[in-house]
């Protein structure tokens, strides 16, 4: 049977459309892949802050574990002026332990990039001393500040 050239040319036309897709079904999916894609970056933000945390106490367990084997060494915990940097570097101000050993390689700063706070005798530890962070905003004393103490002790202060 043989169909008619005007019929031929219609039935190549409609299979040749149907081949590709068009400019605006292009738009459409590439919009819902970008709506998509901010989504997911918008949830990963929360994960990054939530490791950043999980990093900062860790370091802080890290700095006690330290801070223990300082005192196990020279039998007395660092001062307020020599603070953290007696770990690995030998102090110069007074008293200076004679078994003085480097414990830690070197100075270790927070997530945010804001070094480590020490305080002997602490704030929040009045019987011991305090390792904390500043938190993202970099300030002392503010609710996002991270350290050895519980947050209900924090509250209280």
């Amino acid at each position: 049977m043989k169909i008619p050239s005007h019929l031929r040319r219609f039935s190549h036309a409609s299979r040749s459309s149907r081949l590709g897709f068009t400019l605006m079904e292009m738009i459409i999916v590439l919009t819902i892949i970008a709506l998509l894609m901010g989504l997911v970056i918008a949830n990963l933000g929360g994960v990054t802050d939530v490791a950043k945390i999980k990093k900062t106490q860790a370091d802080i367990q890290a700095f006690k574990i330290a801070l223990s084997a300082y005192q196990l060494q020279t039998g007395t915990l660092p001062t307020q002026d020599q603070g953290l940097k007696a770990l690995w570097a030998k102090p110069s101000t007074e008293p200076v332990p004679d078994q003085w050993r480097k414990i830690m390689d070197d100075e270790v700063d927070d997530p945010w990039g804001h070094p480590y706070q020490y305080s002997n005798p602490g704030k929040h530890n009045p019987d011991g001393y305090d390792v904390y962070s500043l938190g993202p905003d970099g300030q002392p004393g503010t609710d996002d500040d991270i350290g050895n103490w519980s947050r209900s002790s924090s509250a209280t202060q």
